[in-house]
């Protein structure tokens, strides 16, 4: 509950600091000049994530063949029993 509190608050921040002057704080240009350099940083940082990802859903498709592979000969093997 707290962090939804807190979390709300921060949106209300947020949006009175990108009002214009008089109603807000006028930082609508400066937040606009922040994302558009952060912008490739964070690209990069999600596509770095992204592979990652990529990587172990690789080796557990490896490793769930494998284990389907043992299963199977194991049921085969009790079978022949």
């Amino acid at each position: 509950m707290v962090a939804l509190i807190v979390g709300l608050l921060l949106i209300c921040f947020c949006v009175f600091a990108c009002l214009p002057s008089g109603i807000g704080l006028a930082w609508g240009y400066d937040v606009v000049n922040f994302l558009k350099g952060c912008a490739p940083v964070l690209a990069a940082f999600i596509g770095l994530i992204a592979v990652f990802i990529g990587i172990a859903d690789i080796k557990d498709k490896k490793e769930a063949k494998r284990e389907e592979k043992e299963a199977k000969e194991a049921e085969e093997a009790s079978k022949k029993a």
